[in-house]
């Protein structure tokens, strides 16, 4: 499994971050038609008017098992596994057919793109990823299936929820003011295992996940092991990461959530919560916080960005952007060529300026290269995931930024709570009022 995070070169400003995570809940289910060779394969899922065949199912669940063997976790028996895999792929598979309604679509050079930064990321050519991925189950052709999904299902999340989200100046203030650690921000290390109620769920369904939960909770005060009971019994999220939620931010987690854990030591285990989405069992693997002043050295910077697209080839792009350099040093205005030309519409107003830079704030890429020129200096064509960049650095500073980091920060951790639990809420009642059906599974 490989993650990608992508930062914009104008995510200077408070909400302009561009997050682009790959398989945070497990490869995508791609909704890959069945051809006449596997015309026998069994039915093993319908999801409206899609199914879900045998063999997608088998190719998951042993992805699943190398990612479990390699984090040395024990897999819960094979129908507990295949049943988890097949509810994760049946969420999947219907987020993707609300895409295609929604008119989503991932271009050829959106995909390509994608592959190229995951690469580049993993310190590989696309060669050699592509011989690695060859070795996994179902190959390349599933691996491109699985990436072109999560870019789909990354555009349909920003679309129906993350868009949505707005945070005030109010509740950034409001959060800073009521942390428990003044002068710094709280991180809880945490490990997740949810037993969901469906939102108009009868009295004895509450009744029954809420047993289901006590017992689980039962079982691991007596010790058992956490990871193997999230794999085999939860549905949340990262369920199949053993109920892994990583590092998480103070402001990220729910009120409920936070409220739980600032009582516990490392090790220790919540009592059952409850929320609107269903019964929680929290463990706590860590805590850290931060609360030291921070300067850095910023960089007031200015660009012009030339996209790659279906009309303009990468080669295309490259070649206009050496253009305009050229226009430049023969003395053209930056700021009016930046007007005219650059295809970042947040900065191309302001004559491609970014404002003051902090480390961090940017792609590798442009840092890298912005970092390494003096202030009048202008770039050769840099390449990022976005596109080609001509930059110029205008001035430095060295500043301190405890505060202005705490507030971002801050609004990063509230969009992202926020985000995370209206998902949830259109998850749930995405499944509920879908026609999702699973047939028996003999298993392989």
């Amino acid at each position: 499994m490989m993650r990608i995070a992508l930062k914009s070169p104008t995510a200077a400003r408070p909400g302009l971050l561009l997050l682009f995570w790959l398989a945070c809940a497990g490869p995508a289910a791609a909704a890959t038609p069945v051809s006449p060779s596997a015309a026998i394969d069994r039915i093993l899922i319908i999801v409206n008017d899609e199914v879900v065949t045998a063999r997608e199912v088998d190719e998951r669940v042993a992805a699943v098992h190398q990612r479990l063997a390699t984090q040395k976790m024990t897999a819960p028996p094979e129908p507990v596994l295949r049943r988890q895999v097949m509810e994760r792929m049946a969420i999947e598979r219907l987020q993707l057919q609300v895409a295609t309604e929604r008119g989503l679509r991932v271009s050829d050079s959106q995909l390509d793109r994608a592959i190229q930064t995951i690469a580049e990321q993993n310190h590989k050519s696309v060669e050699q990823l592509k011989q690695d991925m060859e070795k996994e189950p179902g190959g390349y052709r599933a691996f491109k299936a699985e990436v072109r999904a999560q870019i789909l299902l990354q555009q349909l999340m920003d679309r129906e929820v993350r868009n949505r989200v707005t945070v005030s100046d109010a509740e950034v203030e409001q959060y800073l003011a009521n942390r428990s650690t003044p002068g710094g921000l709280e991180e809880y290390d945490l490990s997740h295992i949810l037993i969901a109620v469906p939102e108009k769920a009868s009295p004895e369904a509450i009744a029954e996940a809420r047993q289901k939960a006590e017992s689980l909770h039962a079982e691991l005060r007596q010790g058992a092991d956490f990871a193997q009971m999230a794999v085999a019994n939860s549905q949340g999220q990262n369920a199949l990461e053993g109920g892994g939620l990583g590092w998480r931010p103070a402001g990220q987690l729910p009120d409920l959530f936070l409220n739980a854990v600032r009582t516990l030591q490392p090790g220790e285990l919540s009592e059952v919560l409850r929320s609107p989405s269903g019964f929680h069992l929290l463990r706590l693997n860590g805590r850290r916080g931060s609360g030291s002043a921070v300067n850095v050295t910023q960089t007031h910077v200015r660009h012009i960005l030339i996209k790659p697209s279906e009309l303009l080839t990468v080669r295309e792009a490259q070649r206009r952007a050496v253009q305009l350099r050229e226009r430049l040093v023969a003395g053209e205005d930056f700021a009016k060529t930046a007007r005219a030309n650059s295809e970042d519409l947040g900065s191309a107003a302001n004559g491609g300026d970014l404002g003051w830079m902090s480390p961090g704030q940017t792609v590798p890429d442009f840092e890298k290269a912005m970092d390494a020129l003096k202030p009048g200096e202008l770039s050769e064509p840099v390449m990022s995931p976005f596109g080609f960049h001509l930059i110029q650095v205008l001035e430095r500073r060295e500043r301190d930024v405890t505060r202005e980091r705490e507030q971002a920060q801050a609004r990063s951790q509230l969009q992202a709570r926020k985000t995370e639990e209206r998902y949830e809420q259109w998850l749930r009642q995405l499944r509920d009022e879908a026609y999702v059906e699973f047939r028996p599974d003999p298993g392989p």
